[in-house]
């Protein structure tokens, strides 16, 4: 995944509180032929794995686990971050968001997300995990189990990860980040 890295260096910006904003090619202005390039790599990851669909949050974990569940023939299921009033049968979760500085519920309806089902879970950003523990939270509470967990960046410096892989998780992330120290941005090899 050299050419995202070098994507990341040219495109990325470094904010202050360890935010790196990819917003110009990654979750507010998306290049589709890049997000296609990562989904095949993280289909190829977890190809071998038996699945029933792939899972991620609003919004912008959407486009990669859409292309993903393509590639690999799955449906894709999103939690919503507000509870329509249409859902029924809905699980719910709290989840912290690390940019937004808030909580949030996310919730998914019960008829999309089944007891066995095998699930693959896809998003933009790791970081302190939070997404990712709440997403465990609704897996469980549907009786579903989790296959692995894939990410486009990966906040390495965040305990994100090491909580994850700590537990026995499968995690799959294509940039991992060792620092934004001083506004630069160091790759962990």
């Amino acid at each position: 995944m050299k050419m995202f890295e070098e994507r990341i260096l040219r495109d990325g910006k470094c904010l202050p509180g360890g935010v790196l904003k990819v917003d110009g090619f990654i979750n507010h202005q998306m290049d589709p032929a890049l997000m296609m390039s990562l989904a095949r790599e993280l289909a190829r990851r977890f190809g071998d794995e038996p699945l029933d669909r792939v899972l991620t949050v609003e919004a912008s974990g959407i486009a990669p686990a859409v292309l993903v569940g393509y590639l690999l023939g799955l449906p894709v299921v999103f939690a919503k971050k507000k509870s329509p009033s249409t859902m029924e049968n809905a699980l719910s979760a709290r989840v912290r968001s690390f940019t937004k500085g808030r909580d949030y519920d996310v919730c998914l309806s019960r008829d999309f997300l089944h007891a066995g089902d095998r699930v693959l879970f896809i998003d933009d950003f790791l970081a302190n995990g939070n997404a990712a523990q709440g997403m465990l939270e609704l897996i469980g509470q549907a009786g579903a189990s989790l296959a692995g967990m894939g990410f486009l960046i990966e906040k390495a410096f965040q305990p994100g990860g090491a909580m994850l892989r700590e537990k026995g998780i499968r995690v799959e992330s294509l940039a991992r980040i060792e620092s934004l120290d001083g506004g630069r941005i160091v790759f962990a090899r």
